[in-house]
């Protein structure tokens, strides 16, 4: 009897392994419905992580001046640029954007509407990258307008955080 019990407390202990693996991945916490952004993340202690440090455009038009905002382009312009690098810098380290969990964007006030952040424009690009049929995971987000970034033709710079639970 006592070895009956034991193998029966061992089968159920195995069977309990793939829901256990499967606790211990990146889970993401919805927002709403309808929300664009997630509600928050877990990130189990096994996970690979990559921090990456602010990143802004590229120049939009070559040969621009480099201290107009024309060259770098509108809000929208801009961040699609800073999402296309940060989708290269995850590349490069083997991470993707469906990995990526955290989005810390810092906005200048647009002066073609009025000095305010231009979040409709922000959130375009986002939906060009996040939540979409080829890509549907979406981040964890703050966004904050500030006064400044380095360079005086920046409307956009965004920091990232991916992560990944190692494959087995």
């Amino acid at each position: 009897m006592k070895r009956l019990l034991t193998a029966a407390a061992l089968v159920s202990s195995l069977a309990a392994l793939p829901a256990a693996a499967q606790a211990q991945d990146v889970t993401r916490i919805p927002g709403g419905a309808t929300s664009p952004i997630l509600a928050g993340v877990f990130v189990p202690a096994k996970a690979d992580m990559l921090i990456l440090s602010g990143q802004v455009p590229a120049p939009a038009v070559q040969g621009g001046a480099p201290d107009a905002i024309a060259t770098y382009g509108d809000t929208k312009t801009q961040a699609i640029s800073t999402f296309k690098k940060i989708e290269a810098l995850l590349k490069s380290q083997g991470y993707e954007m469906s990995d990526v969990i955290k989005l810390t964007v810092f906005l200048v006030g647009d002066p073609a509407n009025g000095g305010k952040l231009d979040f409709k424009g922000f959130n375009e690009a986002y939906s060009q990258f996040f939540g979409t049929a080829t890509q549907p995971n979406k981040s964890a987000r703050s966004v904050v307008q500030v006064a400044a970034l380095a360079g005086p033709a920046f409307l956009v710079e965004i920091e990232a955080t991916a992560a990944k639970t190692p494959k087995k």
